[in-house]
């Protein structure tokens, strides 16, 4: 009865609070440690004491940390709440870290059926090529499934010269702007040895040696997945390089003419 009298009105113990809030005294004790949440006052003989708006922040901190926060980045982000305004802005700002997290997980569930389906379609088994796949799932790749149509020589030479095969490659979406004014200048009737398509070919082939870094022994391969394009699972991709195969082929005859030497032609050579 005299430790009850001793606890001021509008006060909890620290156990008093970590039952209420379903946690323990230890994680009480940790997070004032920590700075994140200290008891308001003291008794007198010395028992750390917290107020319902101590129990507030302690909700703020429970309920960030169960979405994935860390210490660290909740710490930043609890808001002192003094007014009605304040709560709102609390509840707001919580609302948003929910959002921030439900499309987190999102992306992380579609990253996953995503390579469920992947996998299905691959032969063997090859636990480097699903690290690169899940690694361009979850960055946002969309050219991720180009991936399981590279053999491990390619895969390699890409990850030499272009790093984590994670990151979206720039000179993918230069193909994919390159294939567009393919078709443009395909539609408008715009002959292959004009000034115009000269200057896509180039820009074509500039690219080719920017991704093979001038090593012709690839090209063999770049050719047989152009080949094998009805495979590809990229519907638009598909279709607009099935549209402008015929017209790069035309320009880059004219390209190489004007070069002295075609190295497709080279390549495909036994």
């Amino acid at each position: 009865m005299e430790g009850k009298r001793a606890i001021p009105e509008g006060y909890m113990t620290v156990g008093a609070v970590a039952k209420k809030m379903h946690t323990t005294v230890r994680t009480l004790q940790y997070y004032d440690k920590e700075g994140l949440l200290s008891p308001s006052a003291e008794s007198e003989g010395g028992r750390r004491l917290y107020t319902n708006k101590d129990v507030l922040k302690l909700h703020q901190i429970l309920s960030m940390k169960s979405l994935g926060f860390s210490l660290s980045d909740i710490k930043h982000r609890l808001r002192a709440i003094n007014t009605p305004a304040d709560m709102a802005t609390m509840l707001r700002e919580h609302a948003a870290a929910i959002r921030e997290k439900v499309e987190t997980l999102s992306n992380a569930l579609g990253a996953i059926e995503a390579l469920e389906t992947e996998v299905l379609q691959m032969e063997t088994v090859d636990f480097e090529r699903y690290a690169d796949i899940i690694g361009s799932l979850q960055k946002g790749n969309e050219n991720y499934w180009m991936l399981k149509h590279f053999d491990k020589e390619f895969m390699d030479h890409v990850r030499k010269r272009f790093g984590d095969l994670g990151d979206d490659l720039g000179i993918m979406d230069t193909h994919m702007r390159l294939l567009d004014e393919a078709i443009r200048l395909q539609g408008a009737g715009v002959p292959p040895e004009s000034e115009q398509a000269q200057v896509l070919a180039k820009e074509f082939w500039d690219m080719i040696l920017a991704f093979t870094g001038g090593d012709m022994s690839l090209l063999p391969k770049m050719l047989e997945m152009e080949r094998d394009v009805d495979k590809w699972d990229d519907k638009a991709w598909k279709q607009k390089q099935v549209q402008a195969n015929q017209y790069f082929g035309e320009i880059l005859d004219v390209y190489f003419e004007n070069q002295g030497y075609n190295p497709f032609e080279e390549v495909q050579q036994p």
